[in-house]
């Protein structure tokens, strides 16, 4: 890192004095609350599948659906992004976060057009992690297989 001038130096420590600290502790409690939330919810759909006759295993699948398609409705309406500025991470944790970071881009640039604006970028977020989980997953298992025999 290139060293700083007396200039530069003084401009920080003006800069660190005038900026507002964040609310650390209510950031905290709020991202709790709401990520929690959404997870009673997500346990709710879940319930409401099983109490349809599904098992506990077969319930995953449709829950899974249903909270991908509530946080993409969401996101398009805009109300999953006021969710986020009040929860924080709280509001990215959940699955319903996923889909906020795919359904967001996509909408950004609708624009340029389905195939170069949303099609494009609709994984600029979510595509690393896609990627990753795949990789990261596959040689897990390659791993456990070799380990197993």
């Amino acid at each position: 890192m290139p060293k700083l001038t007396k200039e530069q130096q003084d401009y920080q420590n003006f800069v660190k004095k005038k900026l507002p600290s964040p609310p650390i502790l209510k950031n905290c409690i709020m991202a709790f609350l709401i990520g929690g939330f959404i997870c009673v919810i997500g346990q709710l759909v879940m319930n409401f599948f099983i109490d349809r006759g599904f098992s506990i295993k077969e319930a995953g699948a449709p829950t899974s659906i249903v909270m991908v398609f509530l946080g993409a409705f969401l996101t398009g309406l805009g109300v999953y992004d006021r969710i986020g500025k009040v929860a924080g991470a709280g509001s990215i944790v959940p699955i319903t976060g996923f889909a906020n970071s795919i359904v967001s881009p996509a909408m950004e640039f609708k624009r340029e057009g389905y195939v170069f604006g949303v099609a494009a970028k609709m994984f600029v977020v979510a595509g690393p992690v896609l990627v990753y989980g795949t990789i990261a997953s596959a040689l897990v298992g390659l791993i456990y297989y070799i380990f197993k025999l």
